[in-house]
């Protein structure tokens, strides 16, 4: 497996005892990409988002706090 340089960003503390970390990743070739962990007990789950990617799924995250927040419907 090639190396990879990892930076962490972000480790959240979230409901029923899961844990959410963010980390900047560098591969060999240059290629960066933000690293999702997800920590379910001993269920972990990564993915690896190129920018686009990552930029649409933060807004619809902020979309629908912000819905939560103002009392509106969760869906559109």
């Amino acid at each position: 497996m090639s190396d990879v340089e990892r930076t962490d960003l972000l480790t959240l503390a979230a409901p029923y005892r899961r844990e959410v970390r963010l980390e900047h990743v560098v591969f060999e070739s240059d290629m960066k990409m933000l690293r999702v962990i997800v920590r379910e007990g001993h269920r972990i789950t990564q993915l690896d988002l190129d920018p686009e990617t990552a930029r649409l799924w933060g807004a619809a995250m902020v979309d629908w706090a912000d819905r939560i927040d103002r009392g509106d419907p969760a869906t559109p």
